[in-house]
């Protein structure tokens, strides 16, 4: 016992030699509050999880990249506005349709109707067949192209195709009204009828997971060439899913085109990102950064259709963000070091105070005793 009583590093003291000052508890109520502040300070970060961010090389292949958008463009009629995909692969989408969904607007931006794009016509008796003669009932259909055929069995069934024809000759069709597809399904009326209306595009597109570019044009007009305002507000535009923290630096940006006719162009740096959280969830996911163009177009030459481009690219670089606790041995590890650091400057403090209050008490009891 008398051994283990001489490895007592804190020796203990009388009461009789301890002396209480008024500035030995001011100090120990403030050293205290900060001591309570910090301690706080500490417990806080440990019950809350700390992201650790991580940069390794993007080494998936094969996969797809979902897009998800939502653009309103007030003074595009929803009728003429298309949406195509292409790839540097090769792979190429017109006028997508499936998964997309178009709200018009009225002047003031109100929604008039929303509904799913989709494909198909109006089912009418007797259409004209591409021989020239009416369907009969026990002929298979197949409308005429006008022209636009790229072989002898191509056949066009519905005014889409009809255009869809013409669009890839590149020509321009002028009159629809002579055309028996689109007289039939009354699509030049439904054009009329959404004059002066804007729309409301959103939806989300399934792309190979390399460099493309989805835009949205009005291609679906019958007159090709012509004046159209392409002012839109990008509402939201996300690559992949979200997760906590992301910034989506197109969110709420609004463009107004004032004169002259062009294409607005978004060149998108995306870089893949994963995010784990705490509980082991895992969510795949991207971010990016975006600069804007806009390219004037002159008149007799038009490289490209007017209308809204987005270009994206993908970096080879690919970000790990994971929650993690803070391990309980550090937590304890800077409470002590708060604890000790705060008491030992606080008798640092304490001392100087104290023999600065009797050396200058003693210099003036020698003075007035002089």
């Amino acid at each position: 016992m008398n051994r283990l009583r001489n490895l007592d590093a804190y020796p203990k003291i009388n009461e009789d030699f301890y002396k209480r000052t008024l500035s030995g508890g001011v100090i120990t109520l403030f050293s205290s509050v900060v001591m309570l502040i910090l301690f706080f300070s500490e417990l806080r970060l440990y019950m809350h999880p700390v992201t650790e961010t991580q940069l390794r090389v993007d080494t998936s292949r094969g996969e797809k990249l979902r897009i998800n958008f939502d653009v309103t463009f007030p003074a595009l009629q929803c009728s003429i506005i298309s949406i195509d995909t292409m790839d540097v692969s090769g792979e190429r989408h017109l006028d997508v349709r499936h998964d997309i969904i178009k709200r018009r607007l009225d002047s003031h931006g109100n929604v008039i109707e929303s509904k799913q794009d989709g494909i198909g016509h109006t089912k009418i008796e007797k259409p004209l067949q591409k021989h020239g003669g009416r369907l009969e009932h026990n002929e298979t259909y197949c409308g005429s192209c006008f022209g636009a055929e790229a072989t002898d069995d191509t056949c066009c069934n519905s005014c889409e195709e009809v255009r869809e024809a013409y669009r890839k000759k590149g020509w321009a069709l002028s009159d629809p009204e002579s055309i028996d597809q689109c007289k039939r399904e009354g699509y030049v009326q439904k054009v009329k009828d959404e004059e002066g209306e804007g729309c409301n595009v959103h939806g989300f597109l399934e792309v190979n997971k390399v460099a493309g570019n989805f835009h949205f044009v009005p291609g679906q007009s019958f007159h090709q060439s012509g004046n159209y305002n392409i002012s839109h507000k990008v509402n939201r535009l996300v690559f992949g899913d979200f997760f906590p923290g992301v910034v989506n630096p197109l969110d709420g940006v609004q463009w107004n085109q004032e004169k002259q006719n062009g294409v607005y162009q978004y060149f998108v740096k995306v870089v893949p990102s994963i995010y784990t959280d705490v509980h082991g969830h895992t969510i795949q996911s991207n971010q990016f950064s975006v600069t804007e163009h806009f390219q004037k177009m002159e008149a007799g030459r038009m490289q490209s259709p007017p209308g809204v481009f987005f270009y994206y690219d993908l970096s080879p670089i690919k970000v790990i963000f994971e929650e993690q606790h803070v391990e309980f041995l550090h937590f304890l590890t800077n409470v002590c070091a708060i604890v000790g650091g705060i008491f030992t400057v606080s008798g640092i403090v304490d001392s100087f105070i104290y023999h600065g209050q009797r050396a200058i008490k003693k210099k003036m009891e020698i003075g007035k005793f002089n």
